[in-house]
């Protein structure tokens, strides 16, 4: 079968950070408490209202989503203690993982994920690739992703409440931090991340890091000027230079992932019967009508046809 070509006049992409919506709509309490036939549910239905949330304001005419592929990439080869600060995933949102991948392939949405590398790096790895030929929205809670924020690529920030969003452009990233996208990286060297569990520059925190790039633009021109620092920010970096460059290593997302999706791959075409069928199945009929409302019109010869996408599982 050929793959569907739709001319975009002005193609827009919206990546979707997964884990992040799932694992948000999983601690929402809006979204507590649902079993299908045993199975909790609540994640997903949260999910789907997010994802169709963020479709309905940004418009897009395509849509893909990354996701996570185990706890063992390249970055805990680099260093063994990377997010070992963090426990097993919640009981209820484990069988959540696949069944949310399949509902949304029943959309006819994309899935996209590789093992050795994290939803970061695919999601940076397709920005990079389709931003030759689209505008691109990433969809995420991540701020290690406003490494990503170009002229053609804006990282759209979930906030607390519905609806409620920041879209970062290089003018906005610099107006609220004073950071340019790469900077975000060199930022990350020297004060690390307690979330991803790698240590930056022992004793120097966000306040002293942003001041040093800020002054000093990066890594190579903070350690180029070392003697204008004061002695004891000075001794800190020299006893600390190798996990320095670890850390910016870490917090560097990959843009060449060995993954690729065409642009024709993600088009926003919902597949609307095999995907009412399960939402029914799994008693999400308050979802339909927002299911109906995306849907291509019912003449559309395709609508209902399997796309030929890449999953990399």
């Amino acid at each position: 079968m050929d793959t569907k070509t739709i001319a975009e006049p002005n193609p827009k992409v919206l990546i979707v950070d997964g884990m992040a919506l799932l694992f948000r709509a999983y601690y929402a309490q809006s979204y507590s408490a649902r079993l299908v036939k045993g199975v909790p549910t609540n994640a997903i239905f949260g999910f789907l209202h997010y994802l169709f949330d963020a479709i309905h304001t940004f418009e897009p005419s395509h849509v893909v989503c990354c996701w996570d592929m185990g706890s063992k990439t390249f970055r805990t080869e680099l260093y063994d203690g990377y997010k070992q600060n963090r426990g097993e995933p919640p009981l209820e949102l484990i069988p959540q993982f696949d069944l949310v991948k399949e509902v949304v392939a029943d959309m006819g949405v994309t899935n996209i994920g590789i093992a050795g590398f994290e939803a970061d790096d695919c999601i940076g790895t397709l920005a990079k690739q389709l931003s030759t030929q689209a505008e691109v929205y990433i969809l995420t809670g991540d701020h290690d992703m406003l490494q990503l924020v170009s002229e053609t690529i804006k990282v759209v920030i979930m906030k607390k409440g519905k609806l409620n969003y920041a879209v970062y452009d290089p003018d906005f990233l610099f107006a609220e931090r004073q950071l340019t996208p790469l900077q975000v990286i060199d930022l990350k060297g020297f004060m690390g991340d307690t979330s991803d569990n790698y240590p930056g520059v022992k004793g120097i925190g966000e306040k002293t890091a942003l001041k040093l790039i800020v002054d000093y633009e990066s890594v190579e021109g903070v350690l180029a000027n070392l003697d204008k620092l004061p002695k004891g920010v000075r001794g800190k970096i020299e006893a600390d230079l190798d996990m320095l460059h670890l850390s910016r290593d870490l917090a560097r997302i990959r843009l060449d992932a060995p993954v690729t999706c065409k642009l024709d791959d993600c088009l926003w075409n919902v597949r609307l019967e095999p995907a009412k069928k399960r939402f029914m199945d799994l008693e999400f009929g308050s979802l339909v009508k927002l299911l109906e409302k995306h849907a291509k019109a019912e003449g559309d010869a395709d609508l209902f046809a399997e796309p030929e996408v890449q999953t990399l599982f």
